[in-house]
């Protein structure tokens, strides 16, 4: 006799993205009631969302609604987790909790200001679409601001943009903000010449992208450097304010500041009463469990998982190899097989520096940058993609911003920020290109 639906084991997903909707997915045909958690209603593409920020694409094509991507015979809630019950077999819910059978936990990271959280009001860390689009509203409101801006002190600070952290997210979001100043803004303004905005890379450590080696890394610099990033490298950031940031004794005024220096893993992880490391990360088995269980999972950046002695990375085909993973071990488990060990197939990383320009390992030993690595990023980024539209739609606008130095989502909303100084009839706005092309007096207050 088959069971009845609601009589069928529970397996609940606490996050919606690449390792949960792969989890969700590949326990399709399984004979268990799935549901997923999570407090967005979406899966995020996150790898390209430095793009959202930097105005090549909208929100809509790197998110798809998860109810969506999964179907009816999906159960999805939008709700907040504050903690795991692990020995009552319970998830428990900002109001409320719920019972399960296997448990996936996939909530990923967050941002990490290494103490000093008081930052994260000054400092934009990149993780969510609202960061997204918080970061390219200030981006993009600096210039419009600084257009109105008579003092060049004050214009000089609004046209400095300071990137904290020279990984993979702090280098594309460098050389896309470089982009925007140097070709896409160059002309659209009459009181200042965007292409003199100043951007500032800092790492803490000796070089850029430290995952890579050491010639990829300077190759990555030298394509920041000439695209006008200043690459300051063994520099660490002592304070921050909304003045700008603190290098020792040295101030670097900025009113624009990203953080993309460090992440936390989230503090479900917590509650699970198991071993974590440094950064917060489930110590899992070989099987992506927890130590002395087979009914809870821990799967992408909240996972430490070992493989030939280093720690997988937090990337997104780890966390989607992983959830497919734990899905077929769950189906083995309920046929009473045993599960089986993960093992993770590095296919290659890439990280894009500019238009065209990229660098990247591929199965690990294959090396490669320029145009033919910016080409293997592409491709990859596309392939994760989900859905048919978002493909082409990502695809159309890469190539509109590929070929006319153009970029589709420069649009600003909500209402103008209280540092908009009005500007009187009559008064004159003195910017670096009043020399060449007289300003007309502003009547706009």
């Amino acid at each position: 006799m088959t069971a009845r639906h609601d009589e069928l084991p529970h397996v609940v997903i606490l996050g919606g993205g690449f390792g949960g909707l792969y989890a969700a997915r590949s326990l399709r045909k399984a004979p268990v009631r799935v549901t997923v958690v999570d407090r967005q209603n979406h899966h995020l593409f996150q790898p390209l969302l430095y793009q959202v920020a930097t105005a090549t694409l909208s929100p809509g094509e790197i998110a798809s609604p998860i109810r969506g991507l999964l179907g009816r015979e999906t159960t999805v809630l939008l709700a907040e987790v504050t903690g795991v019950d692990v020995a009552g077999k319970r998830v428990l819910l900002a109001d409320g909790e719920l019972s399960y059978d296997y448990l996936i936990v996939a909530t990923g990271a967050t941002h990490s200001y290494f103490g000093h959280d008081e930052w994260a009001k000054h400092a934009l860390g990149l993780k969510t679409v609202d960061d997204a689009l918080q970061i390219r509203r200030k981006v993009l409101l600096a210039f419009e601001m600084a257009e109105r801006e008579p003092d060049p002190v004050r214009r000089r600070e609004l046209l400095t943009f300071v990137i904290i952290g020279a990984g993979p997210t702090g280098v594309e979001m460098a050389g896309a903000l470089a982009e925007i100043s140097r070709h896409t803004l160059a002309h659209d303004f009459h009181n200042i010449d965007p292409s003199q905005a100043r951007i500032l890379l800092l790492e803490g450590v000796q070089r850029v992208l430290p995952i890579y080696s050491e010639p990829l890394s300077e190759k990555a610099r030298g394509a920041l450097e000439k695209l006008g990033v200043e690459v300051r490298t063994n520099t660490r950031v002592t304070h921050l304010d909304e003045t700008g940031v603190f290098i020792g004794e040295e101030h670097i005024p900025a009113r624009t500041i990203i953080w993309a220096a460090g992440v936390a893993a989230s503090p479900v992880a917590r509650s699970l009463g198991t071993e974590l490391d440094r950064a917060g990360r489930v110590k899992v088995t070989p099987e992506l469990t927890l130590p002395g269980r087979q009914d809870v999972f821990v799967i992408g950046d909240l996972a430490h998982f070992v493989q030939d002695g280093n720690p997988i990375p937090g990337v997104a085909p780890a966390a989607i190899q992983q959830g497919k993973q734990v899905g077929h071990n769950i189906h083995r488990h309920l046929e009473g097989q045993p599960m089986k060990p993960f093992r993770y197939w590095d296919r290659g990383t890439y990280a894009v520096i500019g238009r065209g320009k990229a660098v990247g390992v591929a199965f690990q030993r294959f090396e490669s940058s320029g145009f033919s690595a910016w080409l293997a990023w592409l491709g990859v980024h596309l392939l994760f993609l989900i859905g048919f539209r978002s493909k082409l739609a990502v695809l159309l606008d890469w190539a509109y911003s590929f070929l006319a130095f153009k970029r589709s989502a420069r649009l600003i909303t909500g209402p103008l920020p209280e540092l908009v100084r009005p500007v009187r009839a009559g008064e004159p706005l003195k910017g670096p290109r009043e020399a060449t092309s007289p300003v007309r007096d502003a009547a706009l207050g």
